[in-house]
């Protein structure tokens, strides 16, 4: 689904990303941990193509397509899907017609979509606007599930969310990652991969939504550079236990 070659990304002149290699394969959900300012927004957003994020060397392959110079919204169309830590408010929008927009068919029903995620009651609401954490959170996977994109990059899901908005928010990612199948009987874990499509990149900084959303392999990113990858849950206690400085010092 997606390969990341020697990725080198620069912010307004200052190089953030120290050539970054990923592979994510299809079916797959990854897990972006690091401390604050490591890096892991400023990855996804080049993935997604953000113009403020330069790539100055490197590829980032989708689908077998090298798209590291194509516009954002070439690569939405192509399937990758964005949720971001914290999206504007757009006023003179309402959260109805950004639904349908993103969807990008005329019979989509947008209510049915929006009544999963308990989204109803704003739907003919400006934007985020005066939207609670858990509310702006939810609005942003109504509008992923619109998309149906078949990469689904999530910045930091549980961020600002309280407890119940997390599993709510879980179950809803599940879904659109086509993880709530019910598997056949005498159905293998590889076969049951096999049929998923979609693949996912969710930085996550405490951790709290690998309990609803279970990732395949987690990847831990230091000062722009990914130090090491293995077993999200055991990189987790590694964390919880000894902080990134253990990280730090494999970096090191």
């Amino acid at each position: 689904m997606l390969r990341v070659k020697g990725l080198r990304v620069e912010v307004e002149g200052h190089e953030v990303l120290h050539g970054i290699g990923m592979h994510l394969p299809v079916g797959e959900v990854h897990a972006l941990l690091g401390p604050n300012g490591s890096g892991k927004t400023t990855l996804i957003m080049a993935i997604m193509g953000f113009e403020r994020y330069k790539v100055t060397r490197g590829h980032i392959l989708f689908k077998g397509e090298d798209v590291t110079h194509l516009p954002l919204y070439e690569r939405a169309r192509r399937g990758m899907g964005l949720a971001f830590q914290r999206p504007p408010v757009v006023r003179g929008v309402k959260t109805r017609q950004l639904v349908e927009m993103c969807a990008g068919v005329e019979d989509v029903d947008v209510d049915a979509i929006a009544r999963e995620l308990h989204c109803e009651e704003f739907l003919d609401r400006d934007v985020n606007l005066g939207f609670s954490g858990g509310e702006i959170k939810r609005s942003e996977l109504v509008q992923l599930t619109a998309q149906d994109p078949d990469l689904v990059l999530l910045d930091e899901p549980e961020s600002g969310v309280d407890l119940e908005n997390v599993a709510l928010l879980g179950s809803a990612i599940n879904r659109l990652l086509e993880r709530e199948l019910e598997p056949k009987r005498d159905e293998s874990l590889k076969e049951r991969k096999i049929k998923r499509r979609k693949s996912a990149l969710v930085i996550t900084h405490t951790g709290h939504i690998l309990d609803y959303v279970v990732a395949d392999r987690g990847h831990v990113l230091m000062d722009g550079h990914i130090v090491c990858s293995g077993n999200p849950k055991e990189i987790l206690r590694t964390v919880e236990k000894f902080g990134y400085e253990e990280c730090a010092r494999c970096l090191r």
